[in-house]
């Protein structure tokens, strides 16, 4: 009979542990990154920019572009697949406004083993970027991006289904920076800035 008794709770512990282990396993693979951590930078930018694109607004955005400009409808059909964009960035009047430490708020959160840094470029004049992709099995469902010069920063998130081909067309809209970075191909771009 004890036996009996017993099993029935370790039943529910294991429907806790496996229910547990879920939800925790979800929230470590989120394609939404925190940039709330980066808002104190505002009262030292001169400019700033907060987009915050859930799902229901980007829908309520794309009915904006029209059905007839071949430009419009092709990002209009990437929106539609997207889950959000995010854009935070801040210009600063001098340098030093900013430390690397801010943006590692943002990097400790892509070091998780669902992210894969798969671009970066330096310079210490320059600044640098860098392009992390989440990827579940085959999908990308994320995107997130830094980009750094000694008197800008802009962090980038893309949540959903990302067509790396098609993602250059969201440059110059919604928020995202023209970075001229060829995301099909980062590595060949990587090369030709180097050079």
């Amino acid at each position: 009979m004890k036996s009996l008794a017993k099993t029935p709770l370790k039943l529910a512990a294991l429907i806790v542990f496996v229910v547990l282990g879920v939800n925790v396993t979800a929230s470590a693979q989120n394609p939404r990154i925190s940039t709330a951590q980066l808002d104190g930078l505002a009262s030292k930018a001169t400019e700033t920019v907060d987009l915050n694109l859930d799902e229901s607004m980007m829908q309520l955005a794309a009915r904006a572009f029209s059905g007839e400009d071949p430009d419009e409808i092709k990002i209009k059909d990437l929106v539609n697949h997207l889950k959000g964009i995010y854009v935070k960035s801040f210009e600063f009047e001098t340098a030093g406004q900013y430390s690397d430490s801010d943006l590692e708020s943002v990097r400790s959160q892509l070091r998780n083993s669902a992210w894969k840094k798969i671009f970066s470029a330096s310079s210490k004049k320059e600044g640098g970027v860098e392009v992390y992709l989440m990827q579940i099995g085959a999908e990308i469902t994320g995107l997130a991006l830094l980009a750094s010069d000694p008197k800008e920063i802009t962090v980038v998130n893309i949540v959903g289904p990302v067509d790396l081909q098609k993602l250059s067309e969201l440059e110059g809209h919604f928020g995202v920076p023209i970075l001229d970075i060829d995301l099909a191909n980062p590595k060949r771009k990587n090369q030709d800035r180097q050079e």
